[in-house]
């Protein structure tokens, strides 16, 4: 099921891979997290909510014209 669906172009693959790559990265972090770093972590996650809302409105036309 997951083969049919189009990717859209979009990095959203990439941007969960770096939002994985800094979790991970804080977690062999020893020291307090930073505000810097949770604000990045934010702001990746807030990118991701983005593309997949856009993905699911290009789904739902695709779907509509269909």
């Amino acid at each position: 099921m997951l083969k049919d669906l189009p990717d859209h172009g979009l990095p959203l693959v990439q941007l969960k891979e770096l939002r994985r790559d800094l979790v991970v990265a804080l977690q062999k972090c020893r020291g307090a997290v930073t505000m810097d770093e949770l604000m990045r972590i934010a702001a990746v996650q807030a990118a991701i909510s983005a593309f997949e809302d856009v993905i699911s409105d290009l789904d739902a036309e695709l779907e509509a014209a269909a």
